[in-house]
């Protein structure tokens, strides 16, 4: 599977703090060898962010993502619940 992140993904990911940086890389890791692991709790979003699905960081934190094709996921933003779902 090919991972891409757009420019909003990275610039947030960029300002987070480091231990939230290295749980991402650590659920990266998880999601490429199977997106649909149980601890990445990966689900479709409703609403604003209909088409899109989510994976959990950490306990509050998201990372949202689109499913370009059977190949190919772009990231697109991160945050915590609170900000993402508002």
């Amino acid at each position: 599977m090919k991972v891409r992140f757009h420019k909003s993904f990275t610039k947030d990911l960029r300002h987070l703090d480091k231990k939230i940086n290295k749980a991402f890389m650590g659920r990266m890791e998880i999601f490429l060898k199977n997106p649909y692991h149980v601890k990445l709790n990966n689900h479709p979003l409703h609403g604003r962010w209909f088409g899109y699905r989510s994976i959990n960081i950490t306990g509050d934190f998201r990372a949202v993502y689109k499913q370009v094709n059977e190949n190919n996921v772009i990231f697109v933003t991160c945050g915590t619940h609170s900000k993402l779902y508002r």
